[in-house]
């Protein structure tokens, strides 16, 4: 009984005791698993530990499950972390923005960069064996021995902060590389953590050549200097392949400050880190104390203060727009392209000497009134005014295809930015006077014809004001003149009655053939040339007359290829075209070679002494704005223009045949006969005799030769008149038609 009595009890106290919280029961279930979770490093210190004092198996219980619980955070990080690098493209590392190098017509000559960063790419191999091992000995000395990171650095690193407080880099070279190349925070300690793991990521895919040669391509040298090409470029004027021991180890020691040690800024404190980097390679046994101690006294030669600055020029300038126009602006600001341009170096720097020093000489005359370019250059400093001192532009085209081999925009490319070769619209006068005439002859008038060179009366031009009249140059008028004539001496009044003959809309689309696509207007005054155009428009449309008719499009980029030597652009190549016939453009040429020995264009020969056969044109617009001279040999056609850039008057006198002139004559004085001879100019074609009438180009009659209009001309095949006079209205009579050798001039 008195059992039954007490677990009856025993059962009230139970039933009479409240359930336990269901939070609670979780808590105490995660210690027990926790606890259970803690068995295994205990279990183990108990097994080996049976003999150690109890405090002392305490002790190690407590160190195996802080030792245990941060493996296990370690292998969850790792699991983290390594996932996250997954997803990074290792390929990144080896992009990089590298400028594109811009090389001349011989495609070894580097005439600049563009696009990207100011960066050449190399391969390791390209690279001075001193500044890799300067390199390693300076940032990551156990580079070698390691996977992508140090352990004995990152303890190294642990131990001088705990102890001294002192922060200290531990990151390797491959680390280093992971932070260059990936966007993600370097500096938290969840950056932190991934760059390891990027790391080691980067060292089961790269080679550690691939890793040196990909870091020292993105390392920051300051200056927005990057890679170590530009660096050994920018420094010491001279590829990195060359660096010397002394030269590899003070570019290896500005690294860690590349602002604060460079040796354009402080020139002492770069050679403190030279010396630093030379103890360490020493210390690491990379080189000897003797060599070290030899490449101490190494004299360096730093880049000079005048050569500091990077120079544009107007030749980059035409490049960059054509660029633009080629490759899609992917490819553009990647970088790293290779592009070949047409450019010849030795003619674009004589024809960049010549605008300089001639038009220098033009400010020293006594009737010269604008700034000169040294009073720019003395106030430059002091305001960002553009230039108000006389400029000039030329452009020089290949004739056979239509490369441009010199551009010039102006006297300056850092003090002006304008590209006046290019984009300068400048009123051409007499030099379109070829191109009228080319007009009329098209519509049948022959170069030994006559023209009226007296003043134009009212009403005598069709389209034009009635008191319209302009006058002659020299002010001086003659009745009846060969038409050749007219044209050799540049007379007004002659050329604006054959572009009467030509008619107005015949002039426009000869002009437009040749290349000037602008709107022209539909006025008297275009027989003159009063519009505008560019000295690239006048180069392109007097290639027209060493070619027999044909024009090639002018194009300055002949090749580009990407960083792997893979053709991106293969160029254009040589695009003719048919501009005039043949038998025109010969007639017109004939008498620009006139214009050069007796006509107003003579100064070539009697002054200049240039001797080569050529032919050109001479031009100046009212109160001596525009000096033009467009001319050619049989390989190559400049066109030269000298002005002010607000439109005023040059200098008193300041004709095309002073001004513009001597720039060419300069220039092609500077072609290589070699690569660009000067052959005769005499056309290929077949010419015919015939005895035309002065008055009228057509087939004389008896009627001609009786009032004595008549004359005997060399008239090229697809030019012969197919009428007989109709002016002295007799049976054409056709004296000769045997096939001669042609003559410069036609006989008058």
């Amino acid at each position: 009984m008195a059992a039954k009595k007490t677990a009856k009890k025993a059962t009230k106290r139970k039933s009479a005791r409240k359930p336990a919280p269901a939070g609670s029961r979780k808590r105490k279930r995660r210690r027990s698993l926790f606890s259970r979770f803690l068995t295994l490093p205990i279990g183990v210190v108990d097994h080996f530990s049976k003999s150690c004092h109890p405090i002392n198996r305490w002790f190690f219980k407590l160190f195996a499950c802080i030792g245990f619980l941060s493996g296990i955070v370690f292998l969850v990080l790792a699991v983290i972390y390594g996932l996250r690098a997954q997803t990074y493209d290792l390929n990144k590392v080896t992009e990089m923005p590298a400028r594109s190098i811009v090389y001349a017509n011989d495609g070894t000559t580097e005439i600049g960069t563009v696009h990207g960063d100011n960066r050449l790419l190399l391969k390791v191999d390209q690279i001075s064996p001193w500044f890799i091992k300067a390199l390693v000995a300076r940032e990551d000395a156990r580079f070698y021995d390691h996977i992508g990171i140090d352990p004995r650095g990152l303890v190294r690193a642990a131990k001088n902060f705990v102890s001294e407080g002192k922060k200290e880099g531990a990151s390797t070279l491959t680390m280093q590389l992971a932070d260059n190349s990936f966007n993600y925070d370097g500096k938290s300690i969840d950056g932190k953590l991934l760059e390891l793991a990027l790391a080691l990521r980067l060292e089961s895919k790269f080679s550690k050549a691939e890793i040196l040669q990909h870091y020292m391509n993105r390392i920051f040298w300051g200056h927005s200097i990057q890679g170590i090409e530009s660096a050994s470029r920018t420094y010491f004027e001279k590829n990195a392949h060359g660096l010397s021991l002394s030269e590899s180890a003070l570019l290896a020691g500005i690294i860690r400050g590349p602002n604060t040690f460079s040796p354009f800024v402080d020139f002492e404190a770069a050679i403190e880190q030279r010396d630093v980097t030379l103890s360490r390679m020493v210390h690491y046994k990379f080189i000897t104390q003797k060599e070290a101690d030899m490449a101490k006294l190494e004299g360096l030669k730093i880049r000079p203060h005048g050569r500091r600055i990077l120079h544009d020029s107007y030749a980059m300038d035409s490049i960059r727009r054509d660029l633009e126009t080629i490759l899609e602006q992917h490819n553009i600001e990647m970088g790293g392209l290779h592009i070949t341009t047409t450019i010849d170096p030795d003619l674009q720097k004589a024809a960049e000497r010549s605008v300089e020093t001639r038009l220098k000489a033009v400010e020293k005359r006594s009737g010269y009134r604008h700034q000169t370019r040294a009073q720019f250059n003395r106030n430059s400093a002091h305001t960002r005014a553009a230039p108000k001192y006389i400029q000039g532009a030329l452009v020089c085209i290949e004739n056979k295809s239509g490369a441009i081999r010199a551009i010039v925009g102006g006297r300056n490319a850092d003090e002006s930015k304008f590209n006046r070769a290019l984009l300068s619209k400048r009123q051409i006068g007499s030099i379109f006077k070829p191109f009228v005439y080319m007009a009329a002859f098209e519509k049948g008038l022959q170069p030994g014809g006559w023209v009226r060179d007296n003043r134009i009366r009212p009403g005598e031009i069709k389209g034009a004001q009635h008191s319209w009249s302009p006058s002659n140059s020299d002010g001086k008028y003659e009745n009846m003149m060969a038409v050749s004539e007219a044209l050799a001496r540049s007379r007004n009044t002659a050329a604006i009655r054959i572009g009467d003959y030509a008619g107005i809309y015949n002039v426009q689309e000869t002009a437009r053939k040749v290349g000037f696509n602008q709107k022209i207007p539909n006025t008297p005054a275009t027989y003159l040339g009063a519009f505008e155009a560019s000295p690239y428009q006048v180069a392109q449309a007097y290639t027209v007359f060493p070619n027999g008719g044909t024009i090639y499009r002018p194009f300055i980029i002949s090749l580009i290829t990407d960083a792997s030597g893979k053709i991106v652009y293969p160029g254009s190549g040589s695009i003719p075209y048919t501009a005039a016939k043949a038998g025109l453009a010969s007639s017109i040429s004939n008498t620009l070679q006139e214009v050069t020995s007796r006509g107003t264009a003579a100064r070539l020969r009697s002054i200049e002494k240039f001797e080569s056969p050529c032919g050109g044109k001479t031009g100046t617009t009212d109160n001596y704005k525009d000096a033009w001279f467009a001319g050619y040999t049989s390989s190559l056609t400049c066109a030269v223009w000298v002005g002010m850039d607000d439109n005023s008057r040059t200098i008193s006198r300041g004709y095309g045949s002073t001004l513009a002139l001597p720039i060419w004559a300069d220039v092609m004085k500077a072609a290589a006969p070699r690569k660009y001879p000067a052959h005769s100019l005499k056309p290929t074609i077949q010419f015919k005799k015939i005895r035309l009438c002065r008055y009228t180009s057509q087939i004389a009659t008896r009627g001609c030769e009786s009032h004595r209009s008549a004359y005997t001309a060399l008239v090229p095949k697809d030019s012969i008149p197919q009428h007989s006079c109709d002016n002295h209205p007799v049976r054409a009579e056709v004296l000769r038609e045997d096939p001669a050798p042609p003559r410069a001039i036609p006989s008058r």
